[in-house]
């Protein structure tokens, strides 16, 4: 397959477009050749020197990742941009990043991704961001405990000590989901009322907000909460024919 094609189907199922200027990120094709061909698709949550390398000795032709390496542009390539930019550039490999339209999907995207890995049914986006929203409001048919929804989050590939801020009521049904960095959306949680906030990690203010709303706030880690997003986009371009590399790299954090 064309990388040009394979960009293009890309954009199009995560609707990259209407995200233009609404994200800090630059979404799409940030590094390679419109004109290469493509057969093996690496996927990685980060991309950074670790995972190129890790890309090009499992023999991709690109890779695909959450967080890339170019917020808000590139002014000089230099230090750390010179040493990711060689990487790929030394490897033959394309670098495509999907960082806000992966958390918004609402088939592939990271919150929905999670909601289904906690058995949760969707019913409704969460957290008002750009064109559209970056998590998902789930139910749970069985109402959570916090021990019990603690320990569903610690199976998460990359999860440590899952921290709880153990603010909500003891039954846990309306369940919040919204990966990586979400305590800002604390507001919204408590306007709609739900029971509890899944994120990856949170901020100083989130513990009085969360204590104050009556919410209880789990924090399963950044990279924990955002490794099914881009687990989906690998099954995804299988079903286009390409080979595929899942790439861990868990962070810790």
């Amino acid at each position: 397959m064309h990388l040009s094609e394979f960009v293009e189907r890309l954009d199009t199922e995560l609707q990259v477009d209407e995200w233009a200027g609404a994200d800090y990120a630059v979404n799409g094709l940030q590094v390679g050749p419109e004109s290469a061909d493509v057969d093996h698709v690496a996927f990685a949550v980060d991309g950074v020197v670790e995972t190129f390398e890790q890309a090009a000795d499992a023999g991709a032709d690109a890779l695909v990742v959450h967080h890339g390496i170019s917020w808000g542009g590139i002014d000089r390539v230099t230090g750390k941009e010179y040493d990711r930019v060689r990487a790929l550039l030394d490897n033959d490999i394309a670098l495509y990043a999907a960082h806000a339209p992966l958390d918004a999907h609402d088939e592939y995207g990271n919150a929905a991704r999670l909601c289904d890995r906690l058995g949760l049914d969707v019913v409704a986006p969460f957290g008002e961001s750009g064109p559209g929203h970056a998590g998902q409001r789930g139910r749970a048919e069985a109402p959570f405990s916090t021990r019990e929804l603690r320990a569903e989050l610690a199976t998460l590939e990359g999860a440590g000590d899952v921290q709880v801020l153990d603010f909500g009521p003891d039954e846990l049904s309306d369940i919040a989901v919204l990966t990586g960095s979400g305590t800002d959306w604390l507001d919204e949680a408590r306007n709609l009322g739900v029971d509890a906030l899944v994120t990856g990690e949170g901020k100083q203010p989130a513990y009085h907000e969360a204590k104050e709303a009556g919410i209880s706030v789990f924090l399963a880690g950044h990279y924990a909460t955002e490794t099914l997003g881009v687990k989906a986009l690998q099954s995804l371009t299988e079903e286009w024919g390409l080979d595929t590399t899942y790439i861990s790299h868990p962070t810790g954090l």
